[in-house]
């Protein structure tokens, strides 16, 4: 007759770290850092570098940056501030993969009225609100900024409005006539 020993069991505590119990504490009585692990149920394995740091699936970043502010006339009632939206993505709705295009706030304006009107489905977000006093201000500048990057973040980053509007590219990365409230070059 054959005597079968059994295992020892592999314990686990939070000393030893996250995982299924069988790693081996090093020399010094300290579990080893934990690495990335992926689990699609019955079989986790420890994720390689490239796909811990690798270039993810889809990626959309989108930053609202440079606050320049612009006077063409002597007026003071001329001057007004654009942004700067520097787009990097490889979602294929998107014409380009990188881009950079400037907009005031009112080009903002007309463009979310454009949304409402082509997207029943979807609830587009409010945009920061409207500034009379000391609009130029560095402070009311950089909130304004961090709302309309909030706003074309949340708006941007849709995907039925990624695949369904026909204004989104052509405002975050081609030319607008805001004249005519129309967009050139989108999607």
């Amino acid at each position: 007759m054959q005597r079968i020993e059994p295992r020892p069991e592999a314990q686990t505590s939070p000393a030893q770290g996250y995982g299924n119990g069988a790693e081996q504490q090093n020399g010094r009585g300290q579990a080893p850092v934990p690495t990335g692990f992926a689990s699609t149920g019955a079989n986790p394995h420890t994720q390689s570098f490239e796909e811990i740091y690798g270039v993810p699936e889809n990626f959309l970043e989108i930053e609202v940056i440079d606050p320049q502010t612009h006077q063409p006339t002597a007026s003071p009632s001329s001057r007004y501030t654009t942004y700067l939206i520097r787009l990097s993505t490889n979602i294929p709705a998107f014409k380009l993969r990188r881009s950079e295009v400037r907009r005031r706030y009112s080009d903002f304006e007309v463009f979310r009225d454009l949304l409402e009107r082509e997207s029943a489905r979807v609830s587009i977000p409010p945009l920061p609100g409207k500034v009379y006093l000391n609009r130029f201000d560095d402070a009311v500048i950089e909130e304004r900024r961090r709302g309309l990057e909030r706003f074309l973040r949340i708006v941007a980053g849709h995907p039925l409005l990624q695949t369904g509007s026909r204004v989104l590219g052509g405002f975050v990365q081609g030319k607008f006539d805001r004249k005519q409230g129309a967009m050139i070059g989108s999607l």
